[in-house]
């Protein structure tokens, strides 16, 4: 009897072993976001437990939980969709980005804890993640504008949509002024919320919203650096250059209501948007 009870407390101390050879980490590339920005969770499983895992074919095999530090509960709507199944083999690592804004309701400031948890299905057994910290804020609003969404040619004359740009400033890791584009629908529901860069604390935004609706914004993220980009009522990112400051460059419109920019220097960069164009657009192109 005593042998009987000594390999079954071998065995289950070999089993409680296992899962320690497994880790679970998650991870945030900030620790600051505002309402309604996407908020991708990097999930990193290692694994060095001798046994190939099969992961990804349940469901339900990756989930996530988000709690509050203020003491209110943050609700969660749905599981993110992480099905995919995978093998992965032992000493090796899989990395898993996944953007679980959507699935809970993170509409109040405050200090947030979010832990992952992965179902080994091999071993009936599952391992949590340590909590992540991070906090929802609320950014400044420097300009807004209404405008009305352009329809499709040949489209019913109908009463057009409408929709408002946001620019909003926030102190980014509590070092770093960053500017943010806000795209909202009539009803104020937020339909995209991202940040367009780091901006200098002395230099305000230039906007302006074009005939097609389409919005310019000028600003300087650099003691002699501009950013220019141009967002479509959808929110897609059009365009994105830098001007180097000779004469200030400025956001001017010409005779039939085209935006463009005046003063400056144009310098080519590989964040250009669209890409540069390597057969010799290298050069610096001065500004009218």
């Amino acid at each position: 009897m005593k042998k009987i009870g000594l390999l079954l407390g071998v065995w289950l101390a070999s089993l409680c072993r296992l899962p320690a050879q497994v880790s679970v980490e998650v991870a945030l590339d900030q620790d600051q976001f505002l309402v309604g920005e996407t908020l991708p969770a990097i999930v990193r499983i290692t694994n060095r437990s001798g046994q190939t895992l099969h992961l990804g074919k349940d469901p339900a095999w990756l989930t996530f939980s988000v709690e509050s530090r203020d003491g209110f509960v943050v609700l969660k709507t749905a599981d993110p969709p992480v099905a995919g199944e995978f093998p992965l083999e032992s000493s090796e690592r899989a990395i898993k980005r996944v953007d679980v804004a959507p699935y809970f309701n993170l509409t109040k400031r405050g200090r947030y804890s979010i832990t992952a948890t992965v179902k080994l299905s091999d071993w009936d057994q599952q391992i949590t993640s340590k909590p992540t910290s991070f906090n929802i804020i609320q950014g400044a609003t420097l300009w807004e504008q209404v405008f009305g969404v352009p329809r499709p040619r040949g489209a019913s004359n109908a009463v057009p949509e409408v929709r408002k740009y946001e620019l909003q400033e926030a102190n980014y890791l509590r070092a770093q002024l960053m500017l943010y584009f806000q795209l909202t629908d009539n009803s104020g529901k937020v339909l995209k919320v991202f940040p367009i860069g780091p901006m200098l604390s002395f230099g305000q935004p230039e906007a302006q919203v074009d005939r097609l609706s389409n919005l310019h914004v000028l600003y300087q993220n650099g003691p002699h650096a501009f950013s220019y980009t141009v967002y479509n009522p959808d929110g897609g990112l059009i365009v994105r250059q830098t001007y180097d400051y000779t004469t200030r460059p400025r956001i001017q419109a010409d005779q039939d209501g085209n935006l463009s920019i005046r003063g400056g220097v144009r310098r080519v960069t590989a964040d250009d948007v669209p890409p540069p164009n390597v057969a010799g657009n290298d050069a610096k192109t001065p500004n009218p």
